[in-house]
């Protein structure tokens, strides 16, 4: 097996394309595990498709699947583009539904699915919350200090709302972002759709601007963008390195 491993923005993921459509749950636990296997939060898998230039299998690194990603997405089609399965500018079949790409070297921006709200505005645990899906499902509190994000206080809230859990602070014309995610059931260093999520739910409320920069646990800029009711999410990807297993 020919495998890629990938850096973006601080979501490291596991890449290979194949013929056909499998159940890698198992695969995916062995590959992504940090001390006996290579280590990844994702394992990325392109198939063909139809109409689009291929479809992915997204698996988080405790084996279950996720309809979408945001660094992942980016990560896979710089893959695509590098391994000649698709064209700089292309679209691929996610679980959440199509994503189209734009690949400049290693700049790769994505268009994110239309963000859906799946509850209004309210108040748990003793903090706001607002609750979207931007590819999958996000809970958004302001912070003052970002200090404030609690491990325990995240695992509570994606089990009761099984969804992933982001704690933003306004810093004037930026924001920053600590993301608690399902699948890996800790903070990563970094998480597209919730930084889509927090970006959103500070455009809707004055608090940025159509085109704002975001910053998450890894300290990488990432660029995203209001434009036509959808979410455009662009960031350097880094192919860490290539292997046969």
């Amino acid at each position: 097996m020919h495998i890629s491993k990938y850096n973006a923005s601080g979501n490291d993921f596991v890449i290979f394309h194949t013929f056909k459509k499998a159940d890698r749950s198992e695969l995916a636990k062995k590959l992504c595990h940090r001390q006996s296997g290579i280590g990844a939060d994702g394992l990325i898998v392109l198939v063909p498709h139809e109409s689009l230039e291929y479809e992915w299998e997204f698996y988080n690194s405790d084996g279950s699947l996720a309809d979408m990603c945001g660094n992942g997405s980016r990560a896979a089609a710089h893959y695509a583009v590098t391994n000649g399965l698709a064209e700089n500018k292309h679209s691929f079949l996610s679980g959440a539904g199509e994503i189209k790409c734009e690949v400049d070297g290693d700049l790769v921006e994505v268009e994110l699915t239309k963000p859906k709200e799946l509850k209004e505005k309210f108040i748990d645990e003793e903090r706001e919350w607002y609750f979207f899906d931007t590819g999958v499902p996000h809970l958004v509190t302001f912070v003052e200090d970002l200090n404030e994000y609690s491990k325990e206080l995240a695992s509570t809230m994606r089990y009761r709302y099984n969804a992933n859990v982001n704690f933003c602070k306004v810093d004037g014309e930026v924001l920053r972002v600590r993301t608690y995610e399902r699948g890996v059931e800790d903070e990563t260093l970094a998480c597209g759709t919730g930084m889509a999520a927090c970006f959103y739910s500070a455009y809707i409320n004055g608090n940025a601007k159509e085109t704002t920069k975001v910053y998450p646990t890894s300290g990488e800029e990432l660029i995203l963008s209001f434009k036509d009711g959808s979410i455009f999410f662009k960031g350097r990807v880094e192919k860490v390195f290539e292997s046969c297993i």
